[in-house]
């Protein structure tokens, strides 16, 4: 009875563990985003954003960028771990991009000038510039 009662904490830390990335997903309507629906499989957007390292306000190129509204935009990670690339304030947010992966395309609605950062490494930062 004692190994089946582990056996259920075991697998209920998996599922809370699994369900955790989704926990932070999200975006609201900061800066006008508009993020494509089924996450992860969207496609590459009009602009893309490489991530090259954790090197404060050169961690992201080109930075600042611009785009005009309604381009889709992506950031491709060329950096060898984790990164994300997020709204400051809250708006948009890729979650996890893997090394040699491509977040989806997140849609930009409103002009103005956006500060985002690396939720993992928050000295990564950046700014997308939308006209």
């Amino acid at each position: 009875m004692n190994g089946s009662r582990t056996v259920r904490v075991a697998l209920l830390a998996v599922l809370v563990a699994a369900a955790l990335p989704f926990a932070s997903c999200g975006g609201g309507g900061g800066g006008g985003v508009t993020n494509p629906p089924g996450g992860g499989g969207g496609g590459t957007g009009d602009v893309i954003i490489t991530i090259v390292a954790e090197n404060g306000s050169m961690s992201f190129s080109p930075n600042p960028a611009t785009v005009t509204r309604g381009q889709g935009v992506s950031w491709r990670n060329a950096a060898g771990t984790v990164h994300t690339a997020t709204q400051n304030g809250g708006g948009f947010d890729t979650g996890d991009i893997g090394s040699g992966g491509t977040s989806s395309a997140i849609t930009m609605s409103t002009a103005g000038s956006f500060g985002y950062h690396c939720s993992l490494h928050p000295a990564m930062v950046g700014t997308l510039n939308v006209q």
